[in-house]
């Protein structure tokens, strides 16, 4: 006997991802200045929303994180001799491009410009291609309990909340694929607490004031941290959504949970407007304004890096040396004090070949995958490799010159007692900069150099050196 056609969906089944929103944030990202089109064509219905980005936005299926299971169950039904459908509210470019890529699939049913093949219409499409009750199919979400009604037997993969129970209530369920991760480790990895550490730099100024031991100033530092952290983390998640494509082509990358597809884009695209109200709002009620005030200059700063910077060689590397510098401005006038000429030079440099270690690490990785093409999503080539090592090695190093100039100026002698002792805090930076260059050049940093300046031992042994001596010149 010919069993009914298998009808698989494609977003949240075949695929652990949604393409209207990875083609539409594609497009934010692509060409910011048409920001608010998508609204227009949206206006016009969302079958014509989704045609116009399919039309302007390419996607590589090869790298999309398909469900193996799913597959899987494909091919043994496949053996059968029966016909398998894909049936998605995906545009028909998208599921044309999937199912020439998977070669699993006979017929392709899919949005176009004036049908968005999406719940009612599936099932009223369905039923006219295959009658009620002739077909099965494999969905995941809300939009696929009134198709699962109309057909032979219920095939439900990751279900959202809910939607098992629903589609269980007609008793034709065929099987459930489970292969969920932990929500909460998932969101601990997207939003990147080890991130965190580079906000400890909101207390450099702190030290640098002698005001550690202030209770009042500690406080607002920590609430400093705190604030930066919420902001930050909003745009951890902005940027994993706007790099979907450019991750999944990355050896580590690709295992985030957005661009594998462990986390829904729709929970990141709710997080991020909550995470970043949580942040200003706890600002503008606690701190003082000009703290405030660089909190926005820094996720304005970030956002021109998401979407333009960060693909020019040259200002993204600057881009990042400042958001590294306006942390330090972040702390200053968190806890009321001034910022100094010798501290904000001193900042521009080292924090300056800081970035360029970290496109350094980027492009040497790139390099020994045999790519000797542009970066994908960066400015840079592999071969500009030693050239990024001299100008962040001379830039390290200049950032020791200013902090030797800075022993001579007549405010640091009027600060420190013995202001001729942090001649010794010289060698030991020049020494750690020559060490992270070296250690970079050989391929042993891949994180972020700030991060790794306060997990290395021997930064930190060497960084407890380098206070005790500006402890001793008080």
């Amino acid at each position: 006997m010919m069993l009914p056609p298998l009808v698989v969906d494609l977003d949240g089944t075949l695929i652990h991802t949604d393409l209207l929103y990875h083609s539409l944030f594609s497009f934010f990202k692509q060409q910011p200045s048409d920001f608010f089109l998508p609204f227009f064509w949206l206006s016009k219905g969302k079958s014509q929303l989704k045609t116009e980005l399919a039309r302007r936005i390419g996607i590589d299926v090869s790298v999309l994180p398909y469900d193996l299971e799913v597959i899987a169950l494909i091919e043994a039904e496949r053996a059968k001799n029966r016909q398998i459908i894909l049936a998605t509210a995906s545009h028909k470019i998208y599921a044309d491009q999937i199912a020439g890529h998977l070669k699993i699939f006979d017929r392709v049913l899919a949005t176009e410009e004036h049908r968005n093949l999406s719940s009612h219409a599936k099932r009223d499409c369905l039923i006219k291609e295959f009658g009620k009750g002739g077909f099965d199919y494999a969905g995941n979400s809300n939009a696929d309990i009134m198709v699962w009604a109309a057909s032979r037997k219920a095939y439900i993969v990751n279900p959202e909340k809910g939607v098992e129970k629903h589609a269980a209530k007609k008793g034709n369920v065929e099987c459930v694929i489970k292969n969920y991760s932990k929500p909460f480790g998932l969101w601990l990895k997207a939003l990147r607490p080890h991130q965190w550490l580079k906000n400890l730099l909101i207390f450099v100024p702190l030290l640098a004031a002698h005001e550690l031991i202030n209770i009042a100033v500690l406080l607002n530092g920590f609430l400093a941290f705190v604030f930066f952290a919420l902001c930050a983390s909003s745009v951890y998640l902005l940027n994993d959504i706007l790099d979907l494509e450019d991750d999944r082509h990355h050896t580590v990358k690709r295992h985030r949970p957005f661009a594998a597809g462990t986390l829904p884009i729709k929970a990141g695209i709710t997080a991020i407007p909550l995470l970043l109200l949580s942040s200003f709002v706890g600002s503008l009620m606690f701190m003082p304004w000009r703290f405030s005030l660089v909190l926005g200059i820094y996720y304005l700063l970030t956002l021109a890096y998401s979407f333009i910077l960060k693909r020019v060689s040259a200002a993204d590397i600057i881009s990042l040396s400042l958001l590294y510098t306006i942390r330090i401005l972040a702390g200053v006038y968190a806890c009321s004090l001034v910022p100094t000429f010798w501290m904000l030079a001193f900042s521009m440099f080292i924090f300056l070949s800081l970035a360029l270690v970290k496109r350094y690490s980027e492009l040497r990785e790139a390099r020994l995958d045999g790519n000797n093409e542009k970066t994908k999503g960066r400015g840079y080539y592999p071969a500009d490799l030693e050239m990024i090592s001299s100008l962040g090695a001379a830039s390290g190093y200049l950032s020791v010159m200013v902090l030797a100039l800075y022993i001579q100026d007549q405010s640091t002698v009027a600060m420190y007692r013995h202001p001729q002792i942090i001649w010794a805090a010289c060698p030991i930076l020049l020494f750690w900069i020559t060490r992270l260059w070296l250690l970079t050049n050989r391929g042993e940093i891949h994180e972020d150099p700030v991060i790794f300046a306060v997990t290395d031992k021997v930064s930190l042994v060497w960084g407890l050196i380098f206070g005790i001596i500006f402890w001793l010149a008080i």
